[in-house]
């Protein structure tokens, strides 16, 4: 009995032991496995490719906008009799005040500067809308950017379409001068210049509303600045003043009344007011309205691309 005992106790040490000269036999060696290290999340919130798709999926809600912009006209009218034509009696009755003044104080015939009042006024209705609702266009949509799941350049279309709406109401003023006062009559092909240039104008204030409504939105202090150089803006530019009183014996600026073509708001409304009166616009107003189109968008598409979606962050 007692001599079994060993022999049993030896197995386990023998088992053991053939296991160890196995292992060490064995080619193949454990190695402990590396932690898998997850692939990094790459966002696709800062590129170029969401930037046009936020313009495009924007326009595709138009049914929005273009309900949202007359909307908004109706609303700022609401239970009034005249309703939205009170647009066009109110850019009316101060263009026929400061025309019949500064007609006189700077002795200009009514027929040539009533209409040449009228449409700065008009046109620069839309520049300074832009400027300066468009500062505010996403902090006024505080409300809806945080709870409706739509694009933001949709609130770009939304204000762009009430500036239009605006303007054409004001337009109306226009033909009913044109027809009083037989501008007509001094019209020409050179009138068509004005539809590519009014296109201009809206697309420039689609990048304004862009540019300055992302940075405005971010830093606050833009817009009582962008107030301040509006304001100085509207007095460095000829919507008051002609650029005729300025011109020499030639019919040509003077040096010194040259420097007026360094506003560039002076540019934009050249284009527009000179074929709606019938006179030649210079092709360097054409050009330096071109490239600041093609730069604003630029800027546009970056400041898109890069804080577009930081702005809800920022209301």
């Amino acid at each position: 009995m007692f001599g079994s005992v060993p022999a049993a106790a030896a197995r386990p040490d023998s088992v053991s032991d053939q296991a160890d000269a196995r292992i060490e036999e064995s080619p193949v060696h454990s190695v402990t496995p590396e932690p898998h290290t997850p692939d990094p999340i790459v966002s696709d919130s800062q590129t170029f490719k969401r930037a046009f798709a936020d313009m495009r999926a924007g326009f595709g809600q138009r049914e929005l906008w273009l309900s949202l912009g007359w909307q908004d006209i109706k609303q700022r009218y609401r239970r009034s009799v005249l309703g939205p034509f009170w647009i066009t009696i109110a850019t009316a009755l101060q263009a026929l005040a400061m025309g019949l003044l500064y007609s006189t104080l700077l002795n200009q015939p009514l027929r040539e500067y009533l209409p040449y009042v009228t449409i700065g006024l008009i046109v620069w209705g839309v520049i300074s809308a832009s400027i300066l609702e468009g500062a505010d266009v996403f902090i006024a949509n505080e409300g809806l950017i945080k709870q409706l799941p739509s694009a933001l350049s949709v609130h770009v279309y939304r204000l762009v379409w009430r500036q239009f709406l605006f303007f054409i109401h004001n337009a109306a003023i226009y033909v009913l001068l044109i027809v009083v006062f037989a501008v007509w009559r001094d019209l020409g092909w050179s009138l068509l210049l004005a539809i590519p240039a009014i296109l201009l104008l809206f697309a420039n204030a689609m990048w304004v509303s862009i540019v300055f409504g992302i940075f405005a939105t971010r830093y606050r202090d833009i817009a009582p600045i962008l107030g301040s150089m509006t304001l100085m803006l509207f007095v460095l530019t000829p919507v008051m003043w002609s650029t005729k009183a300025l011109q020499d014996a030639g019919g040509q600026l003077s040096d010194r009344a040259k420097l007026v073509e360094i506003v560039p708001t002076y540019h934009y409304l050249e284009i527009v007011r000179a074929p709606l009166l019938g006179d030649p616009v210079h092709w360097r107003s054409w050009a330096v309205v071109g490239v600041i189109t093609v730069v604003g968008w630029v800027v546009a598409v970056f400041a898109l691309k890069q804080y577009r979606a930081r702005v809800p962050y920022w209301v």
